[in-house]
């Protein structure tokens, strides 16, 4: 099996045929052997069923029928995981992404490269959703110094290897490149096609904004203390002793060489305050340090070896 194509779906009966049929024709482009997988993540409407009909007709389509919708990572991650092909390819089922692309995609990655993703210059999604991706990009570059164009483009394709020890949770299928690239793979990037949604209503809402900014934070952890959590809370522990220490040698300098009274000085109780939270960061960072290595204790490494020759 030379490429599987993963694509979550929820409540696109108006997209499927359609989609299905113009990927399929991409694919027979390229002379590979292919698998199509969808994933039905919990649909409410006709989906799964036009899936049922398109697989007795397509033995290379295989569809995965969550019992309720569980979200975007969790789809692709049940993808991944049934996926035989060489090559993992995936993209939204709301015809936004150009199936035209693939041939593309492919050629890419052939250049070298362990993941590409692709690169809407030309975007045909509302102001709203444009304004608050462009927010977010920037958010990126300056958190987890992203250099992709358009990470939340759904339309990329992976070497399969990508996927070894790599469990998707929450909304962290939109740093899957970052994470990536964090574990030493190479990213590549190939400007793509993109369309306006015809038939259907977009998932997204504003209640993923703070979700998205939540797996940032947890991804930016990850890419800089997933070995030693330590360094950053013992850090932030010492720095904040040292200040309170600070503090306090000051008060008691106020009080047994000047003679001022300091029950009342609010620098006291900053100072005490201080110390304590100094204290319990450092206890955090030894705790966060003691879990790390049991967490990698297992079969998961903190590297990753690209081949033994």
């Amino acid at each position: 099996m030379e490429i599987s194509v993963v694509i979550p779906a929820y409540n696109e009966e108006e997209n499927i045929e359609e989609l299905y049929s113009k990927v399929s024709k991409s694919l027979k482009t390229t002379k590979k052997q292919h698998e199509m997988i969808f994933i039905d993540d919990g649909s409410t409407d006709s989906t799964y069923e036009k899936l049922e009909k398109l697989s007795k007709k397509d033995p290379n389509l295989r569809i995965i029928k969550f019992r309720k919708n569980f979200g975007q990572s969790a789809a692709w991650d049940a993808g991944f995981k049934q996926a035989k092909g060489r090559y993992i390819l995936t993209l939204d089922a709301d015809m936004q992404n150009d199936p035209e692309d693939i041939p593309k995609l492919l050629e890419k990655i052939e250049e070298g490269f362990d993941v590409v993703s692709g690169w809407r210059t030309s975007r045909k999604d509302s102001f709203s959703k444009k304004m608050f991706s462009s927010f977010s990009r920037r958010l990126r570059k300056l958190v987890i110094d992203d250099r992709i164009h358009d990470s939340g483009c759904s339309l990329k394709i992976y070497k399969r290897e990508c996927f070894i020890d790599l469990d998707l949770q929450g909304e962290m299928h939109r740093y899957i490149a970052e994470i990536l690239a964090l574990r030493g793979f190479k990213i590549g990037e190939v400007k793509t096609n993109h369309f306006p949604r015809k038939h259907g209503r977009t998932k997204y809402n504003l209640i993923r904004i703070p979700k998205g900014f939540l797996d940032l934070i947890v991804v930016a952890f990850w890419q800089k203390y997933s070995a030693r959590p330590v360094h950053l809370f013992g850090g932030i522990g010492i720095l904040s002793g040292l200040l309170g220490a600070l503090i306090n040698i000051y008060i008691l300098y106020l009080k047994f060489f000047l003679g001022e009274s300091i029950a009342n000085r609010p620098l006291l109780l900053l100072g005490i305050l201080l110390c304590i939270l100094g204290l319990q960061f450092l206890v955090f960072g030894l705790i966060s340090d003691i879990l790390v290595k049991i967490y990698y204790s297992g079969s998961k490494k903190h590297y990753h070896i690209e081949k033994i020759i």
